[in-house]
């Protein structure tokens, strides 16, 4: 993590000199930004109560000075660009130079005290998403306060009366402002260490853009024909690991900002949803899951013992919300006889490739030419084969003997012998087959011992 005073001396091309000059000649805490698209681990607490910090997929938590018994943060709202992926870039808006902006992370308890910097082309403000504090601080622009006009810094000032998983997100032209990326998460920790204590914790935000193939900006007026699917503006390949120590504790927790729900899949665990925005789960109430369904608007947190050593895909299970750069006006082609139409282009076009008439697996594996800051709608590679997978898409990796601050990708798992599918070589059954769309029932076994 570097602050303004690093970045301008390295040259950084997204940092606003006149944000650092309010800084420095006000005493405002300095606004940190991020260095870059990798997941940064932030240290322990080494003053207060002790919890496990948040690990931000793709992201970081937002560094905070005490100013007597208060927290005071530095947000800045201002365009960034994001890499997407490697060699995909959005020019969005969001904080501190990123899209999702930085985590804040405070302690139940706390005050604290934010600085809210704007140095967007329009006026904004910031609405911060579950948590109970005074009508004045809660961020809907022209109902709580006067909007924030650009360059102008406001302080919004609180106690953080409980704990949980939260979000800030503006409340002013919403529609836009979320649509170009502004959000973020807000994490407050139980003031007892001994409460739903976690080995490991790990948060992210689902949100969309519609930027189309070869383009740069998102299309602010999309309603439901989104084409990039993302957690914390990131998309697979290039969503982190969740890496996990076996035998570890622990939470994910996930926030929605997008324009529909999102079934959260994980796979080889079941596990307990602990926590919504409104508060913890009480154990009575906890319920076991394999999928949770992420309302918009909403946050719901997870836990599970980590067990099972492996490789675990953790996605949305719509399906196209595991694409990126879709188009939604292609023809379906599966079974079509294309050989006299490829004969033809070739004429014109020797490199034409068809594809589709066997399904999509084909852009998995082939590498096509595509637009400028594009990336393939199907991509990435893994100890296998291609993955076939984009957007929402990530895994969740456990391994024995992993250190308890190591969180670097520890490479793909080896499967012990005797624990991979394989090809069968031998002699094949006739399967069983129905061939009409009739319920069949199954007879009853005989009984046993009854009469």
């Amino acid at each position: 993590m570097m602050n303004r005073r690093h970045v301008l001396g390295a040259g950084a091309a997204l940092v606003s000199t006149a944000a650092w000059g309010q800084t420095s000649n006000t005493a405002l805490p300095e606004a940190a930004v991020a260095e870059g698209a990798a997941t940064q681990v932030p240290p322990r607490p080494s003053t207060g109560p002790d919890y496990t910090p948040v690990v931000t997929l793709n992201g970081w938590s937002l560094p905070y000075r005490m100013n007597g018994n208060v927290k005071e943060f530095h947000l800045v709202a201002e365009p960034v660009e994001r890499e997407l992926a490697e060699g995909t870039i959005a020019r969005l808006w969001g904080y501190n130079g990123q899209s999702t902006g930085p985590t804040i992370e405070a302690v139940e308890g706390d005050r604290v005290r934010i600085f809210v910097t704007n140095r967007l082309p329009e006026h904004t403000t910031v609405h911060w998403h579950g948590l109970i504090l005074p009508s004045g601080m809660d961020g809907v622009g022209g109902l709580s306060h006067k909007a924030i006009p650009p360059g102008k810094t406001y302080v919004y000032e609180f106690d953080l009366t409980k704990s949980g998983t939260f979000m800030y997100h503006p409340h002013a032209d919403e529609m836009v402002q979320m649509a170009m990326g502004m959000m973020g998460l807000f994490i407050v920790h139980p003031r007892d260490p001994s409460f739903m204590p976690v080995d490991r914790d790990f948060a992210f935000l689902l949100n969309a853009f519609d930027i189309d193939p070869g383009t740069w900006m998102p299309r602010v007026m999309t309603m439901t024909d989104f084409n990039l699917w993302c957690w914390n503006s990131r998309i697979f390949p290039d969503i982190d690991p969740l890496v996990v120590s076996k035998g570890d504790r622990v939470r994910v927790r996930v926030g929605n900002l997008t324009m529909t729900n999102h079934p959260i899949h994980m796979h080889g665990y079941d596990f307990k949803v602990t926590c919504t925005d409104g508060g913890w789960v009480p154990p009575s109430a906890q319920w076991p899951e394999v999928s949770i369904d992420i309302p918009v608007g909403a946050m719901r947190a997870y836990e599970f013992d980590a067990v099972h050593e492996g490789d675990w895909a953790i996605h949305c299970h719509k399906s196209h919300h595991t694409m990126n750069a879709m188009g939604h006006d292609v023809p379906t082609f599966i079974g079509v006889d294309k050989s006299r139409l490829t004969e033809m282009i070739r004429r014109h076009q020797p490199e034409y490739m068809p594809m589709g008439t066997r399904g999509m697996a084909d852009m998995g594996e082939m590498e096509m030419p595509l637009p400028d800051n594009t990336t393939p709608m199907m991509t990435g590679w893994g100890p296998h084969g291609p993955i076939e997978m984009g957007g929402m898409f990530s895994v969740v990796k456990v391994r024995e003997g992993i250190g308890a601050d190591d969180y670097s990708d520890p490479g793909w798992y080896e499967n012990p012998p005797g624990t991979e599918a394989y090809e069968w070589k031998g002699e094949v059954s006739e399967p069983a087959m129905h061939d009409t769309a009739q319920t069949l029932y199954t007879p009853r076994p005989p009984s046993r011992g009854r009469t």
